[in-house]
């Protein structure tokens, strides 16, 4: 491992520290460096313009699609407030790239965020064992890498804050699953398979559509776990959720996986009554209304209440 690789380690970790961790709960768009704004000149546009030493002409190319990035999504994502060169070596600031540079190795996810204290809430450590046991790792091993999943240059936590809805988690989530399942030219990177076939693999599956819309892919292809909140330990296929009442039942597996978020939710809206007295995550998109809630409570209240006036007068009487 040469000394400039661990030399940037130590210093994104410092960077972070520096920053603030809790720039993983941004919203708002940051001012980006003037080194990472020199790179989006290029990179942030489907075209790109460089003058030909060779020529003496202005030439004009389109941009590689796996290279291009989305500056409206990169102002916002998690790791806008870090130069390009934190990252990537300080040698892609002149144009043209020296070809060698592609086959440096890249800084992980784990390189920065592992092993620290500081970052122990958001269980790095445990999502890296389980990606190591996950069907992604055993079968393309360290080709497969977390930025397969989780694009470096726009992923956020907008759908993790306390306020979120069920329905943007479950639209973020799947959304990272089908940028390579549902994507052709990236599919076939890890696979010799000529397509992904998403609705003949999932044809058993009744109502599709609702369940694509309603239930993330992960609540049927990872396992219940009590360490993280998000399981990253992809099952193979042939061990994915295949019964109906493993949702559709008092003991469902939701309750351990996407309704941990539903009872945020519930509680911010409903508070302590509805997120557990009311709690009814047995249904795929289950909802109470939490004012018939009251209602059918307070009739419940003066029942009792009624039979205990009733046997106390009754009481009083016989004497």
């Amino acid at each position: 491992m040469s000394t400039e690789y661990l030399f940037k380690k130590y210093l994104m970790l410092s960077l972070l520290l520096a920053s603030g961790i809790f720039c993983f709960a941004q919203d708002e768009p940051v001012t980006l460096s003037e080194q990472s704004s020199h790179c989006i000149q290029c990179h942030g546009n489907r075209y790109y313009k460089f003058h030909n030493k060779v020529t003496d002409t202005e030439v004009k190319k389109l941009m590689n699609p796996y290279y291009y990035i989305d500056s409206t999504k990169y102002v916002k994502a998690i790791h806008s407030f870090f130069s390009c060169e934190d990252c990537h070596s300080a040698d892609y600031a002149n144009y043209p790239h020296p070809s060698e540079l592609k086959l440096e190795p890249k800084l992980s996810c784990i390189d920065c965020h592992g092993g620290d204290e500081t970052f122990a809430k958001y269980q790095f450590d445990q999502m890296a064992e389980e990606v190591e046991n996950s069907v992604h790792k055993k079968a393309f091993g360290e080709q497969f890498k977390c930025e397969m999943c989780h694009d470096l240059h726009s992923y956020k936590l907008g759908a993790r804050k306390e306020n979120s809805k069920i329905t943007e988690i479950v639209k973020q989530d799947n959304e990272m699953c089908l940028s390579c399942h549902n994507n052709l030219s990236k599919y076939q990177i890890l696979t010799d398979n000529q397509k992904p076939e998403l609705l003949k693999t999932h044809d058993w599956l009744p109502n599709q559509e609702l369940h694509f819309l309603n239930v993330r892919c992960i609540e049927c292809h990872t396992p219940v776990t009590d360490t993280v909140m998000v399981s990253h330990n992809i099952l193979p296929k042939e061990k994915a959720v295949h019964l109906c009442s493993d949702c559709h039942s008092t003991n469902s597996i939701l309750r351990d996986k996407l309704y941990k978020y539903a009872a945020i939710q519930s509680r911010n809206e409903g508070g302590y009554y509805n997120s557990v007295i009311l709690n009814e995550a047995y249904v795929i998109g289950a909802n109470r209304n939490k004012y018939l809630n009251i209602i059918s409570l307070l009739i419940l209240a003066m029942a009792i209440g009624g039979i205990s006036l009733h046997i106390v007068a009754r009481i009083i009487n016989k004497k």
